[in-house]
């Protein structure tokens, strides 16, 4: 084991096995810890997961976006970082691709995704 792996095994977080098997175009409500000041809060974030990168490396990450008021907002979450306090599953997706960028085009019915009723 080389130095870099030693340091990233170290700062690994300890939550990341507890979070449940979610992919690309299923609907997530990620419960984020945001400081400000002095004082800290828990924000939901919800939306549907559009690309995931590298579950089990300390780089790795997972993109969610949802719309409101008519503005798509995305936010980038790392998997090792300590501030998401826990992540859950809204709606299963049914999609045959594991990056769905095409989705910032669209809007209204067309940026719809089916449900997965199969998969629980």
């Amino acid at each position: 084991m080389n130095l870099v792996d030693k340091v990233n095994s170290e700062h690994l977080n300890e939550r990341v096995v507890n979070y449940p098997d979610f992919r690309a175009g299923d609907t997530v409500s990620v419960h984020a810890r945001i400081k400000e000041g002095s004082k800290s809060r828990i924000q939901v974030f919800q939306g549907m997961v559009i690309a995931i990168k590298e579950k089990s490396l300390i780089s790795g990450h997972f993109r969610v976006r949802k719309v409101t008021n008519g503005y798509g907002v995305e936010r980038v979450f790392p998997y090792h970082c300590t501030n998401v306090e826990k992540i859950e599953i809204v709606q299963r997706g049914k999609t045959k691709r594991s990056k769905l960028y095409y989705l910032r085009d669209r809007s209204g019915k067309s940026a719809r995704i089916k449900i997965d009723y199969d998969r629980k």
